[in-house]
């Protein structure tokens, strides 16, 4: 699964709402509502940084006028984290030989998801 887009700004933990990209040849900076994908020579930004985002004398910022909103999860997310899931949950295919791979020969061992029942050796 993927995971949300973070601010590009060093050291911001938040999510990514907005994308800023600059114009060079019209010296301008655009912040706007976040790109469907992260491209080169753009920066995502969280709405306090996007806000507040200054640039060089002699630049003009154009910024998104009304609410940054994130994005909704995808149903790629959706069905990656349900594939996921079902995949841990799945038990491991029994061995032709009857031997769990960590398995002594002549010890039993059960198996139920991720735990396993290893009884005790007398």
């Amino acid at each position: 699964m993927r995971s949300p887009r973070r601010c590009s700004r060093n050291g911001c933990p938040r999510q990514a709402v907005a994308t800023l990209t600059y114009v060079y040849n019209e010296s301008t900076a655009v912040v706007g509502p976040l790109a469907a994908f992260a491209e080169p020579h753009t920066y995502d930004l969280c709405e306090p940084h996007a806000r507040n985002l200054t640039a060089p004398r002699g630049w003009e910022v154009v910024r998104h006028e009304g609410e940054f909103s994130p994005p909704p999860p995808t149903t790629d997310d959706l069905v990656a984290l349900a594939d996921a899931v079902r995949e841990a949950a799945r038990p491991a295919p029994p061995r032709p030989d009857g031997l769990n791979d960590d398995s002594q020969p002549g010890q039993q061992t059960g198996r139920r998801g991720h735990l396993r029942v290893i009884p005790p050796t007398h």
